[in-house]
């Protein structure tokens, strides 16, 4: 049985080397979850590239990396976004859904630490939140 997580990560041009790290680190080191002996839970693909299909008439003025993720420990993979040596720090952005959350979580570096932004609320339980339709349906 598998256990996705989406996750995508926001760079400018620059940052392309490291995101590649990152996902090469995803595919060969990252740990699972619940299973910290067998390593690899996916990799990232670069989404924006010349070749991607995105709405409006010009390319993106950033890069962006995705990938669905499988029984990905989160933890750690924030820890080692957190450790990468970017060279713009503030500009890079990682977002990710993990199975059954019904949204991204987004995750910058401020202060040389990696901190949530948004959505910190409401969360997935938060009955209020589907009783008054604001949950996109």
């Amino acid at each position: 049985m598998s256990w996705v997580a989406n996750v995508m990560v926001a760079v400018g041009p620059e940052g392309a080397p490291n995101a590649e790290a990152l996902s090469d680190w995803l595919r060969d080191e990252a740990p699972r979850r619940e299973q910290p002996d067998v390593l690899g839970v996916g990799c990232l693909r670069l989404i924006s590239g010349e070749d991607s299909v995105w709405g409006g008439g010009k390319y993106p003025e950033c890069e962006v990396w995705a990938g669905a993720l499988d029984h990905a420990d989160l933890d750690a993979l924030r820890r080692r976004f957190a450790e990468t040596p970017w060279r713009q720090p503030n500009a890079v952005q990682l977002l990710v859904q993990d199975q059954e959350e019904s949204f991204f979580r987004l995750w910058m570096i401020r202060g040389g630490e990696l901190r949530q932004y948004a959505p910190l609320e409401p969360s997935e339980e938060d009955d209020e939140f589907y009783a008054h339709g604001r949950h996109g349906a």
